[in-house]
């Protein structure tokens, strides 16, 4: 027991209010015991996962007695699964973990094991295992040591305290590609279990009181986090299913809603424009009369004429005179095909800069030139890249491109103008290969930063009635 006197006696009522600091629970009333044999913690949703030679468990915990609005996620590692008997002669298969237990300012491992005791007054019990030799308990007493209060859950204490601890993540991704085996790496390196989920394996059951996603036949459990990895190709499903994972209340790194937006072109743009970020003039149209007119909106040729559904460079042609636009446009319109014309923007002489923003920041840059004789700078059609110093304006053009499709991870590109940055795209999958070997950063680690930094518990809204909690 950790306390300034060792040997200092401790004297409980039959309730005290306790905290679990590595769990997350700063404020809990437990019931004291001495005729049950082990403790137990009021957990739900409660599943394994992790490695079979060292297995985790992953629950939540609702701390406060009638506030199921209220959920701290907590993870720990399994010693032991047996048998308990509740008071009611009930048996129950239980996992067990170890965790530290404070009260009145002393501090003991303690044994604890996990079941729903949903109904109960309060939602731990201290039995005979949890109470060491120079406690003593006094039945008819109640908070012998100091009270603590439940209104911890509404301050931003409850988030920034919230100790780091073992997460189960999903990586949505059909590609054992670079990018995938990064965020896999960085992952496992940091205690996490990262599986990856074929996006088109999987299927959905859509109600009201019980969704859920499978896979291969099984049902897949809950996760802390989900990256989506969705290919252009897959758009749809996967933005479906990911929509699945938000109902679920699974945080996503890229929403659905923004990953939907940036994927489509005329979207993009338009998004863009609402929120006044600058991009080269864009022009659109269904009808054949208007290709003239759509020509001049882009201030003419040389330009850009570029399908809704192309990536990586694919599906985009540079149109170097009037005529030779008039005959990509018709082309495309033969097709029956969706596109763009746009702005060539000459001094920008074929370069484009990736900004790669995680959360709120440019983590990293890098300037992209296309190969000999080709106007596109992407590294998929040979381009290549260096690290570059980005402007205040660039890095705020990006950051504002990201945050207006809510994207948590994204690849701006953006074009070095005469008149300032114009963001040419918003990437809601950008790969990390050129990123990390061109900026030497560990773009993978920054983004498990921001997943950490998101999965945390969310402060209560209001304080009303977590007095009455109390009581």
């Amino acid at each position: 027991m950790s306390t300034d006197d060792p040997n200092q006696n401790l004297r409980l009522g039959w309730e005290e209010w306790v905290r679990l600091p590595e769990l997350g629970l700063p404020a809990l009333r437990a019931k004291v015991d001495t005729g049950a044999r082990t403790s137990a913690l009021h957990a739900t949703d409660i599943e394994t996962f992790g490695p079979a030679k060292a297995p985790k468990v992953r629950f939540t915990v609702h701390p406060i007695p009638g506030r199921d609005d209220l959920l701290i996620p907590c993870s720990a590692a399994i010693k032991d699964r047996r048998e308990v008997t509740s008071s009611n002669g009930d048996r129950e298969m239980r996992y067990v973990i170890e965790t530290n237990l404070e009260i009145g300012g002393q501090v003991w491992p303690v044994e604890v094991t996990l079941t729903d005791r949903r109904g109960m007054a309060l939602h731990m019990l201290l039995g005979r295992q949890a109470l060491t030799e120079n406690i003593s308990v006094v039945p008819s007493e109640r908070y012998c040591q100091p009270e603590l209060d439940y209104s911890v859950y509404a301050t931003p204490a409850i988030r920034k305290k919230a100790p780091n601890r073992a997460l189960r993540i999903a990586v949505l991704s059909r590609e054992d590609n670079y990018s995938t085996r990064r965020l896999v790496e960085e992952g496992e390196r940091r205690g996490h279990s990262v599986e990856v989920i074929d996006t088109t394996r999987c299927y959905m059951s859509i109600n009201a009181l019980a969704p859920e996603i499978h896979y291969d036949g099984k049902r897949l459990p809950r996760y802390d986090a989900v990256i989506p990895r969705i290919g252009a190709s897959v758009t749809q499903y996967g933005t479906a299913l990911l929509r699945q994972f938000e109902t679920l209340g699974t945080y996503c790194v890229n929403g659905s809603d923004g990953i939907t937006a940036s994927r489509d072109k005329l979207h993009a743009h338009q998004m863009l424009a609402r929120h006044k970020i600058g991009m080269p003039a864009t022009a659109f149209a269904a009808s054949p009369k208007d290709t003239n007119a759509l020509i001049d909106i882009v201030g003419g040729a040389p330009l850009i004429v570029k399908l809704l559904e192309s990536t990586q460079g694919k599906g985009v042609v540079l149109a170097e005179t009037k005529k030779a636009a008039e005959s990509v446009i018709t082309a495309f319109r033969g097709l029956k095909a969706n596109f763009l014309v746009q702005q060539f923007v000459k001094e920008a002489a074929g370069v484009d800069i990736r900004c790669f923003v995680v959360g709120s920041k440019v983590v990293a840059a890098m300037k992209r030139s296309g190969a000999e004789g080709d106007f596109r700078s992407n590294l998929h059609l040979g381009g290549s890249a260096v690290s570059v110093r980005i402007t205040k304006e660039e890095r705020a053009t990006a950051i504002r491109a990201a945050r207006c499709f809510g994207l948590g991870v994204a690849g701006v590109d953006l074009l070095r103008s005469e008149t300032g940055p114009k963001v040419l795209e918003v990437n809601s999958s950008p790969g990390l290969e050129g990123i990390e070997k061109t900026s030497k950063k560990d773009i993978a680690a920054l983004i498990h930063d921001e997943i950490e930094a998101n999965v945390r518990p969310t402060p209560l809204r209001t304080r009303k009635a977590l007095g009455d909690a109390a009581e």
